[in-house]
Order: C-alpha cells, then structure tokens, then sequence
C-alpha cells in the first residue's frame, strides 16, 4: 500500500485488538503492531496487515463464503470436518475421526504470511487426549492419511500442533509445535513424534485455554518463522525461526486433524493470508519458482538433532569423530595440569631450599 509521506513499518509486536483490517481478540486473527515513519513518498516495502494485502482467494474467514459450495469453491472439506457458523471443526471429540480443509486455488505468492485463529479443548485430562492440528502447504491436497489426518511422503511445508507425546522416553513438554519440510522422501514417525524430521519446534500451551489462540506462519525469501499469541496478551511470542528454506509457488495451504483411541475437538476460526511486499533481486525474479522443489539448507541433517525439555535442540550422540576429539582434548587437559604442576612443585622445592 502506498501512502505519500508516510513509510509502513511491519514487525512482529503486539497485536491491535477490535480494528478493522488490524484483527485481534475481536473480528480476526492476531497482527502485529505498525510503526509509522515519516519519511518522503515511498510504496512499502511489507504488508502492514491491512485488507488490501489480504488475500481474500486464499483466506477462511467467517461467515465462510464459499466453503464446500459449487458456486464458490474457494475451499473443500472432508471426512469428520463440519461447518458451523461459528468455526470449521475438523474432527470432534471422538476416537478414530479424521477431517481436513484445503484452499481450492493454488497459491502464487512468493513471500505471504498465514494467521490462524485455532482452537483444540475436549474432555480429556493430561495426557489423555489426541492428536492435533497439522497446518500444510503442500503440493497435493484432499488426501488422506495417517499424519495428522492427511498423506505422509508428502511435498511442501508442514506445521504440527502436536497435544499427545508419543514416545515415552521424550522430555519434550507437550503440547508442542514442529515444523518440516519434505520433498516427498521423508515419511513423518509418529511413534517419535516426527522428531527425526523435524526443523525446529517449542513447547505451547494452546489447549483448553478459556481465550482466543492464534499462530502465524510467516514466510518470505527463505526464512520461516513461525510465532504464537497463547498468552491473551494481545502479541506474539517467538517460536521457531530459521533459514535456508526453499518453497516453490502453485501450492495449497490447508488444516488437518486426526484422533485415535483419545480425542479432541480440533476447531479452525480462521485462515488469513497476507502477501508480504518483498523486493527480489532480477536473478531471483527470472526463477521458475513453480519448479523449485522444497528443501532446506543446513548444516547438518535434523536427525542429527535430539529434543530438550525446552524445546530447542542439543547435540545428538556421539559419533566416533567426536569421541576422538573429547578424548583429545581430555589428553591436553592432563597435559597442561601435569606441567602447571610439575612448575609449581619445582618453584617450592627451590622456595624450601633457601630456607636451610
């Protein structure tokens, strides 16, 4: 949006509740704060959040114009998923339900920024209850499977909101949110909690909390970053943050849920996306961004990567070059304290010498 003499700043900040096109606790998801500086006639350069970088074709907004409708199949739902004026519930509190809801326009924007108005509460105590949301942008879309209601092997971004802990021997404190992206090799592990394929992640409280919970996933020039709003504090709080990712265009965003033998009502209030208004540089505008294939660029591979109580990865055991290395340096150790204590004894041995 342009504005003469004025610049719009976009940052992660507090959210602006009740305003129009700024959508807080009241008619919206969560958006953060704008700054304003007055600087000469310029475009902006990132969306302020408003409703003409909305992008209404790709957004969920109640009173949910042209859900499941052959008039204005904006979005299509399926399996336990049904629609009330209120929310989208993928799947209810029930055992064995699975549900989905997937945008029907592929989406060509190469930098946006998706804000989701969630809700997952049910009966269950801790512990005792199953399994969560899974938010996606992939290549492929209504199908089923056993990841979170949808295919495993899939292509594209995936964001878990996981409430149950599979494996028993984790620390990781649930709920907990993950994100991965595959290129259709990796197949997600549920009886680990997706942790061999998991980018990065962090502990969330987001279940039966009596307020609104919002996430958003923002993505732009190959950083994704994804923050929560679990606190009612009207403002974002870091998640997860990182680099050298690659997504191509032309894919789908859509929501998943399933349960098994314990359940939960998995709810969607609502899916916004914004496009951000990022300049690229002519060598990344000549790309064929439709036949990128999603990939991320790390150091090291994520199964190289175990989980701590806080959420944030440690080094993984160890593998013979670091064993090498402790005991090397474990040897030098020794070294050092042996010669610092051979000086030391000699400097006392002279000391007493003098006193005879």
């Amino acid at each position: 949006m342009a504005a003469e003499g004025w610049i719009w700043r976009w940052g992660w900040g507090r959210r602006c509740p009740g305003r129009p096109g700024l959508p807080g606790p009241g008619p919206g998801p969560a958006t953060p704060v704008l700054l304003l500086f007055l600087l000469g006639p310029v475009a902006a350069d990132i969306t302020d959040g408003n409703s003409e970088h909305l992008k209404r074709e790709h957004s969920l907004i109640k009173p949910y114009q042209g859900v499941g409708s052959s008039s204005m199949p904006l979005w299509d739902f399926q399996g336990s998923t049904i629609l009330t004026s209120q929310y989208v519930r993928l799947t209810p509190d029930e055992r064995s339900k699975e549900g989905s809801i997937w945008n029907h326009q592929p989406c060509f924007l190469k930098d946006w920024e998706m804000h989701v108005h969630f809700k997952v509460h049910g009966a269950g105590k801790k512990n005792l209850h199953g399994d969560g949301i899974a938010l996606w942008y992939t290549r492929d879309r209504l199908v089923p499977g056993p990841v979170f209601g949808s295919k495993d092997n899939f292509h594209g971004l995936a964001v878990f909101l996981d409430t149950y802990p599979n494996d028993e021997t984790t620390e990781r404190v649930f709920p907990y949110i993950s994100v991965m992206v595959n290129n259709g090799s990796l197949s997600y592990d549920h009886s680990k909690d997706g942790r061999w394929t998991e980018l990065a992640g962090c502990t969330a409280d987001f279940r039966n909390r009596e307020h609104d919970t919002f996430l958003a996933v923002r993505y732009s020039r190959g950083r994704l970053t994804v923050m929560t709003d679990l606190e009612d504090k009207n403002e974002w709080k870091n998640c997860i943050d990182i680099t050298g990712v690659r997504l191509p265009t032309g894919y789908y965003f859509g929501a998943s849920a399933g349960t098994g033998d314990l359940s939960d009502n998995h709810d969607i209030i609502s899916m916004k996306l914004f496009q951000l208004m990022v300049e690229h540089t002519p060598d990344e505008e000549n790309i064929d961004w439709t036949k990128i294939e999603p990939s991320v660029n790390f150091l090291k591979s994520p199964k190289d990567n175990v989980d701590d109580p806080t959420g944030n990865f440690r080094s993984g055991p160890l593998t013979g070059w670091r064993v090498f290395l402790l005991l090397l340096c474990a040897l030098l150790g020794i070294i050092v304290c042996a010669v610092v204590g051979a000086v030391v004894f000699q400097k006392r041995q002279e000391r007493n010498k003098r006193f005879y």
